[in-house]
């Protein structure tokens, strides 16, 4: 069930402009605060949890590593679109972090990403 709460967290974070900034603010502090919270629609579920690797890919900002444990797709794009906007410049804006997230996802072909 890793997966599932995986996207469940992008989906946490990239649904509100608040969690975003915080979560931008101090990755690992919020991962572990969001896996300590209890379960509701915007978080962990009582009974699991996310795995170590899933922690550590959340908590340093790898969408390549999140895409490679098999986060979804779509929702990895649009969390990763929210996460890092803020930092978008005139030389290196949205068009760079498509590239960039192209380049880190595409050697892992077509993961399995179904729950």
């Amino acid at each position: 069930m890793g997966k599932y709460l995986v996207d469940k967290f992008m989906r946490a974070v990239e649904m509100s402009d608040t969690e975003v900034s915080r979560y931008v603010a101090d990755p690992r502090a919020y991962v572990e605060a969001w896996c300590a919270a209890p379960g509701g629609p915007d978080g962990p579920t009582d009974d699991r949890g996310l795995t170590g690797p899933e922690r550590e890919a959340f908590a340093g900002r790898d969408f390549e590593r999140l895409y490679a444990l098999g986060a979804h797709p779509y929702l990895l794009w649009h969390f990763t679109e929210a996460v890092y906007s803020h930092e978008f410049t005139p030389e290196s804006g949205w068009r760079a972090l498509v590239e960039r997230y192209r380049a880190a996802v595409a050697p892992h072909g077509h993961v399995d990403y179904l729950p």
